[in-house]
């Protein structure tokens, strides 16, 4: 049996490659209402709640990814509440309606696309209780049900939750106590079976869903901390350097966790790269994994 990974796993930072930084920061902070939280050279750490969810890195050597290829499919930045959820729609609608993507309730949640300027894929979303989620046979049921985005809007975005559009430094500063978190990642792949055995049978978590052509699994009972799908790239080999997906960052709950992790896949022949705490592994499409303790 396929030792599984702890409960408490989480999704950390999602860390891409960008032609822009000035743009593509000014994007995720202005638009999406995050803070930046660092800057470095050639990069910059943006989150809410004092953690990073995105990191920047300035690549304008590399070339557009391929639509095709495997990478990203998009970032899921989980919102505490629907009014939360709401300020970040609305603000996308007031400043880059022509990057909303579409909606779907998919009943453990109702979650809003986009892309960001550089066409990396968005999901905004808030989760409805866990104890509204319904189970069969052992996966989640899940679906996608029509979402009126500017009904939503209408209907949940509170006066608090309007501050947080504002331009005003002292109106802005309600940004500083809000929680957000990666709830998951969804990636591209050329084969939902193969990903299902290197995410599930090598890495550890458990399969939550799948549907045509892709695969949902998760730790702990989520309903999903991360997706693989051929819907745009079946039949994707290893990806070529490119703008785009540089590295998906796991969090486990210690040191003693990530070492067991990585004993578990050096077993099964996977080539690691430890960087101190932390371990790196490639995908068999080239996408970069981190595990590393909370």
């Amino acid at each position: 049996m396929t030792e599984l990974l702890p409960g408490d796993t989480r999704m950390g930072r999602v860390s891409l490659d960008v032609a822009d930084l000035d743009a593509l920061t000014a994007f995720y902070r202005d638009v999406l209402l995050l803070q930046v939280l660092a800057e470095r050279p050639s990069e910059v750490d943006l989150g809410r709640g004092g953690e990073t969810l995105v990191t920047l890195r300035h690549r304008p050597d590399l070339p557009k990814g391929e639509r095709r290829s495997a990478g990203l499919f998009h970032t899921a930045l989980l919102h505490p509440d629907r009014a939360t959820l709401a300020a970040t729609l609305a603000s996308v609608a007031i400043r880059v309606p022509q990057l909303y993507t579409g909606a779907g309730d998919h009943l453990v949640s109702q979650a809003f696309y986009l892309d960001d300027p550089e066409g990396n894929g968005i999901e905004l979303y808030w989760d409805r209780p866990r104890d509204e989620w319904r189970w069969q046979d052992g996966r989640v049921v899940m679906d996608t049900l029509y979402i009126d985005p500017n009904g939503f809007i209408g209907e949940h975005l509170t006066d608090a939750a309007r501050d947080l559009l504002s331009t005003e430094p002292e109106r802005r500063s309600a940004l500083d106590g809000l929680d957000g978190t990666v709830g998951h990642v969804h990636l591209k792949v050329g084969d939902a079976e193969l990903a299902k055995r290197f995410y599930v049978d090598l890495l550890g978590f458990e399969l939550t869903a799948d549907v045509p052509g892709a695969v949902f699994v998760s730790a702990g009972g989520y309903h999903h901390h991360m997706a693989m799908n051929t819907w745009r790239s079946a039949g994707a080999g290893l990806r070529a350097p490119g703008l785009g997906l540089g590295r998906v960052d796991i969090t486990l709950p210690d040191a003693t966790e990530v070492a067991r992790a990585a004993a578990r896949l050096r077993a099964h022949g996977v080539q690691l790269r430890d960087t101190g705490a932390a371990v790196e592994l490639d995908d068999p499409w080239g996408n970069l994994v981190r595990l590393s303790p909370a």
